[in-house]
């Protein structure tokens, strides 16, 4: 919904991927539990990507989870990319975010 949309939005302010400055308009909302697996409609369930990205969160099965004291999407790698499964977030829309 257009809300959730705004919301998500003005939180992320561009694609949410570590390193990507697409802006927000070009992007499109990812659930992070997926919708057909049960998951919410919400801010807390949802996030900026890129079409890029977008479909590599799919193929490459990427760990999205949003922290509670700052509302900010981390991204855990899968091993083959990361043996270590470091979490990442975007600094470059929300650099002052930690």
């Amino acid at each position: 919904p257009p809300h959730i949309r705004k919301a998500i939005t003005a939180r992320d302010q561009g694609c949410a991927f570590p390193d990507c400055t697409m802006p927000a308009p070009w992007c499109e909302a990812h659930h992070i539990t997926y919708w057909s697996h049960g998951g919410t409609t919400s801010t807390d369930n949802g996030t900026l990507l890129c079409s890029h990205h977008h479909h590599l969160i799919h193929k490459e099965n990427w760990t999205i989870t949003i922290t509670t004291t700052t509302g900010v999407p981390w991204f855990t790698p899968p091993p083959h990319i990361d043996p270590k499964q470091t979490p990442r977030r975007n600094h470059h829309h929300t650099p002052l975010k930690t």
